[in-house]
């Protein structure tokens, strides 16, 4: 665990994720373009992002066993070989077959990608750093949608189609090349990985890593506060803002920023936290979930349009949700043996995701049930509309957090079968109080003493 080696490997990781960040927001600002070259629908090419992200989720566990058995080396340059064929294949593709199948490549790629490169952090750096590093890992990724909106943009507008996806195409060879020439799996003289299992042992891992409560903890705290967040920036978001709270291009883009910004500037505070309290990671969890919650109540019980300063707080609100899904990936760490961390990671990492799915889903059920009624008067994306249709966030906050609690209590008690317990948050503070006080009294008692 050589500081420099370490952070080196770490480097050539995050470049690749925040190459494969860049690879699946590209197709967001390329959508008026997509819609002219395949002739195609608003539903047909919102078809293009759906599938990805099924794609990506669905993969999440079989990459994690991948992983486990292959090492973050194998699968982060397989991983950018597929997404690098997927925006060549969609450079040229001309219908929507073809594009939609270079979105699956992307999206195939981009699975492999994140779970890779966190199972390295905790192999290559010593445990107190590990939270705070998993956490700049995600921050750092965020930087690859910078590079989908400015240089990817300029270029799509400026170069055309067939130049900006080669571009990105060629971003994915070097990632490639930077991973098979730098990074390396673990460190010198660490223990090399287990001989290749078979499919009844590939079987047992899996089983043990979702029978470990501390993993199916780390799974409810990624579906609960994650995917709000996700709903927003992905796809409901724009429409929300521009449609039913009437804000002008320009601003619905700087609170877009404002989304990215905070999620860079929250992730290493978290990661601080979760290093000196790692016993308060679920109320964080709990806590980021009401705040999420009363954001979307603000702004959707008001009988006419947000202030801009709500809608401000409530883009806070839901960008505070994807630094903090990152806890879970922690719980995966703290509670499987470092062989089946992949797995773990794996299992965890698809929760926000199905979560996020299945609320783009139904708002958009919603939407048109209630403009086919007539209760939107004709405006599909009407306030009214939007009010009912994004509701349904309440309804996955609320089983998250059921599901959260039912699954720390487990948590527990098999702490506690192993001689840790953890006091009440009541009693905590009220402990810590009472040590403050103390401590402050022994000072004074020497002070006073010393000055006799």
């Amino acid at each position: 665990m050589n500081a420099p080696r370490a952070w080196l490997i770490w480097t050539i990781g995050v470049l690749a994720y925040l190459v494969a960040v860049a690879q699946r927001t590209s197709f967001g600002v390329s959508g008026l373009e997509a819609t002219e070259r395949f002739h195609a629908s608003a539903a047909a090419i919102s078809f293009f992002t759906v599938l990805q992200l099924l794609v990506y989720a669905g993969l999440q566990i079989p990459v994690g066993l991948l992983v486990d058995r292959f090492g973050s080396r194998a699968m982060i340059a397989s991983g950018a070989v597929l997404m690098g064929l997927g925006q060549l294949q969609l450079a040229y593709a001309e219908t929507v077959p073809g594009g939609v199948l270079g979105r699956v490549l992307v999206g195939a790629g981009d699975a492999m990608t994140f779970v890779s490169v966190i199972r390295l952090v905790p192999i290559w750096f010593a445990p107190a750093r590990v939270p705070l590093v998993t956490q700049l890992t995600g921050m750092s990724g965020q930087l690859g949608q910078l590079i989908s909106v400015v240089p990817f943009a300029l270029v799509l507008h400026s170069a055309g189609w067939n130049t900006a996806f080669l571009a990105l195409s060629s971003l994915s060879a070097l990632a490639v090349v930077l991973v098979l020439a730098l990074l390396r799996d673990v460190p010198p003289g660490h223990p090399p990985r287990e001989n290749a299992q078979g499919l009844r042992a590939t079987g047992v891992t899996l089983a043990r890593a979702w029978r470990q409560p501390g993993t199916r903890l780390g799974l409810w705290c990624h579906f609960t506060v994650q995917f709000s967040g996700n709903v927003f920036a992905m796809s409901w978001g724009y429409p929300f803002l521009v449609s039913a709270q009437g804000l002008d291009a320009a601003t619905v883009s700087a609170l877009m920023g404002l989304f990215v910004v905070t999620s860079i500037l929250v992730g290493p505070l978290f990661g601080t936290f979760v290093a000196r309290h790692p016993m308060r990671r679920s109320a964080m969890v709990l806590l980021i979930t009401a705040a999420t919650a009363l954001a979307w109540a603000a702004v959707l019980l008001l009988p006419n349009r947000a202030p801009l300063w709500l809608l401000a707080l409530l883009v806070v609100a839901l960008a505070i949700g994807g630094p903090g899904s990152m806890i879970g990936f922690d719980f995966a760490r703290t509670f499987n043996p470092s062989h089946r961390i992949g797995t773990a990671t794996g299992i965890v990492n698809v929760g926000g995701f199905v979560a996020a799915l299945l609320t783009i889903y139904l708002v958009g059920l919603i939407l048109d049930i209630l403009h086919t009624s007539g209760f939107s008067g004709g405006e599909l994306y009407g306030l009214a509309s939007f009010r009912i249709a994004l509701s349904v966030q309440f309804l996955f906050l609320l089983v998250g957090t059921v599901l959260i609690v039912m699954t720390r209590r487990k948590v527990r008690r098999q702490m506690a079968a192993q001689g840790v317990h953890v006091p009440p948050l009541l009693v905590s503070l009220a402990n810590q109080r009472r040590r403050r006080v103390e401590l402050r009294r022994e000072r004074l008692a020497k002070q006073r003493s010393s000055a006799r």
